[in-house]
């Protein structure tokens, strides 16, 4: 934040006084100028500010958060949600701990992970008890992902069991008098 911003930092503070990313990952600073940040962590981002503001300020103090970041978990995940990213860099298992696991109904061999780009988005389908996931560069989450966890195909049954065992006691009843009246 600019000097003289002062108080807590806040959302919507930070949205006002802040430096953002442009799409290229690029933060523009007035009086430095454009400070790559794509690719970096935010403490190797701090060390590079705090390297660059020396020349200009003494005693600068520096903070990097991230803020109006979330990642979106959505289908069978016990939790869906909107939730905020508060680390620096939080993997896929972190990310569907925040809503409190998958379902009981869950496909833990069909996760996909939408991620935006200036593209379009991009679409990864993978499953969650395959290894290559540690090494895809789908592990770490970025901000605005979206995480979707297919249902299981059983679920459609176990949702209409009721119906099911009504429908078959139905025929079971009537098969029983049927029978009764037979003997008679």
């Amino acid at each position: 934040m600019p000097v003289g911003a002062g108080g807590a930092v806040t959302e919507e503070s930070a949205a006002l006084f802040g430096y953002p990313v442009d799409v290229h990952g690029n933060i523009e600073i007035p009086f430095v100028g454009q400070v790559k940040a794509a690719g970096k962590t935010l403490s190797e981002l701090k060390v590079e500010l705090d390297s660059t503001f020396k020349n200009y300020v003494t005693d600068a103090a520096i903070s990097i958060r991230l803020v109006n970041n979330y990642v979106s978990l959505l289908g069978e995940v016990r939790a869906p949600g909107r939730y905020p990213l508060t680390k620096d860099r939080i993997n896929i298992f972190e990310a569907l701990s925040m809503a409190s696991d998958m379902s009981e109904f869950s496909n833990r061999q069909k996760v996909q992970l939408i991620r935006p780009s200036p593209y379009g988005p991009i679409i990864k389908e993978f499953s969650l008890s395959d290894r290559s996931i540690l090494a895809s560069e789908f592990y770490y989450i970025l901000p605005n992902d979206i995480i979707y966890v297919k249902p299981i195909s059983g679920r459609m049954f176990a949702h209409n069991t009721s119906i099911y065992s009504l429908l078959l006691s139905t025929i079971t009843t009537a098969l029983v008098i049927i029978s009764y009246f037979r003997i008679l």
